[in-house]
């Protein structure tokens, strides 16, 4: 009995060093050189928007309130004002669908609210741009001659000149896009060449035609490959087909928000109103510009409903407020413990803060965005480690004024404590996941970060409280006589 327990102190000090690095301030990173490869990871703390302060926009739609607004097409506007913001540079950004008509954006750190605001609501256009025999790199950006705002399906009127099908190595990636009604922009004279430009650096497209003309676009497998099919309303099948049919060979280039996506050759005449973009797509990529066909603009129109701006000043009062009372707290918990159960709360504080650190040590692992909830989460764990200690102490005295031999009565105090002790944890995590659907669900971001710090709490308290605190009784008192000192357990 006594080996064993001994030797489990080995792996839980090394549990300890190893989270007591992970966790400690100075250390932001992993760089591990494993000589055949480099593992490299950001372990930095991250905070939330109450905590280092930025904006937090909850937009609506914009559309009358008996008007249904399909589940696709917010996950289509919420695909597309996550790539937006993901331009400005800003990290652990939030955004989440709260409700059927919602949308809640948080941008933690964040320095210029009205750029990103303006970001938000800036309005979107997917076009079908003649290339002629240019290839356009995937990225890049491009001047057209269509004149944003128009209600027409296509450009200035033109000498036929390209449009796109198919079979083009194209590879899809993630565009900004925004909902229809851009401010009006100065367009060039037509012209039936599809690099007339008025100088060689930037050169002005042809558009044949924009999103307006599509009607669907899936995402399909075709001989083992995954292809990105669409059809079009019947004004956009005509324009296609006598497109397609005079520009066999050339490139049609995809192009959103004045930026290529693809840039695939037309092979062939394509008149039946129906085509397919292959090329080298994963799954992700050939959803994502399904979606961008779908929806070249944001496809709900949306109006900001509310907006805050959190500054830096307050988030960091909030965080020396939260460490200060986290010390309070866990001074008065380990001083209670210490005079009221003696040599066992000595141990229970060293378990309570092994564990601590590894909570704090996960939380910048996965990581895990820390709020003014989360460390309330975090901080209500604790309490909930410390229950699971008292009710083994608890019933360990019994034992012990019972007459039972000590390591009799602590190994009681353990099996008997553990029963109410997984129902308690098992109806805590109960609740946790129920607030965390309901954060999700909901765009209460701070019920799920509440609910995700204090799940985490949970599972280490039970490690701690069960494993690490028996470990450490048991090589004391397998080790130092104890039996006639009652006093030492607080009896």
């Amino acid at each position: 009995m006594q080996s064993r327990y001994t030797i489990w102190l080995i792996p839980i000090a090394l549990l300890f060093a190893l989270a007591a690095w992970l966790a400690w301030p100075s250390n932001n990173s992993i760089n591990l050189d494993l000589g055949f490869t480099t593992f490299v990871r950001d372990i930095s703390a991250r905070l939330g928007l109450d905590l280092q302060g930025g904006l937090q926009i909850l937009l609506e739609a914009d559309l009358p309130s008996d008007k249904t607004v399909e589940s696709g097409a917010m996950e289509a506007t919420i695909r597309i004002i996550e790539s937006r913001i993901n331009a400005l540079g800003v990290s652990e950004p939030l955004i989440q669908q709260s409700g059927d008509r919602r949308v809640v954006v948080e941008l933690p750190g964040l320095k210029n609210p009205e750029q990103a605001i303006a970001l938000i609501r800036q309005t979107g256009l997917l076009e079908f741009v003649d290339a002629g025999s240019n290839f356009l790199p995937e990225g890049s950006t491009v001047k057209t001659d269509y004149v944003t705002g128009s209600n027409s399906l296509t450009g200035p009127a033109a000498t036929p000149t390209s449009a796109a099908t198919a079979t083009a190595g194209a590879t899809a990636t993630s565009a900004a896009t925004a909902s229809a009604g851009a401010t009006p922009s100065a367009s060039a004279t037509p012209s039936a060449s599809p690099t007339a430009a008025p100088t060689p650096e930037a050169p002005i497209y042809h558009t044949v035609m924009t999103g307006a003309a599509l009607k669907t676009a899936t995402v399909q497998s075709s001989q083992g490959r995954i292809v990105v099919a669409f059809t079009l309303t019947d004004e956009g099948k005509k324009i296609f087909g006598d497109h397609t049919s005079a520009n066999v060979g050339r490139v049609l280039a995809i192009v959103l928000d004045k930026k290529v996506i693809s840039s695939p050759r037309i092979e062939s005449a394509i008149t039946g109103g129906e085509g397919v973009i292959q090329g080298s797509f994963t799954t992700d990529e050939a959803n994502g510009l399904a979606l961008q066909l779908r929806y070249g603009s944001l496809p709900v129109p949306l109006k900001i409903a509310e907006s805050r701006t959190i500054g830096p000043t307050l988030g960091q009062d909030s965080v020396r407020k939260s460490q200060v009372a986290g010390i309070i707290g866990l001074v008065v918990v380990a001083l209670f413990m210490i005079l009221y159960y003696r040599l066992p709360g000595v141990l229970a504080v060293l378990a309570l803060l092994l564990y601590a650190t590894i909570t704090f040590a996960l939380f910048k692992l996965i990581p895990v965005t820390l709020t003014l909830p989360g460390i309330a989460g975090f901080v209500l764990s604790v309490g909930v480690a410390v229950d699971a200690n008292i009710l083994i102490f608890e019933r360990m005295k019994e034992e012990l004024r019972s007459g039972k031999k000590l390591i009799t009565a602590v190994d009681e105090g353990f099996r008997r404590a553990w029963p109410s002790i997984r129902d308690s944890n098992i109806s805590t995590l109960i609740t946790c996941v129920i607030l965390f659907w309901f954060g999700s669900q909901f765009g209460a971001s701070i019920v799920k970060g509440f609910a995700l710090t204090l799940a985490l709490g949970v599972f280490v308290s039970l490690f701690t409280a069960i494993t690490v605190t028996r470990t450490l009784l048991h090589s004391v008192l397998d080790n130092v006589d104890f039996s006639e000192r009652h006093s030492w357990f607080g009896i």
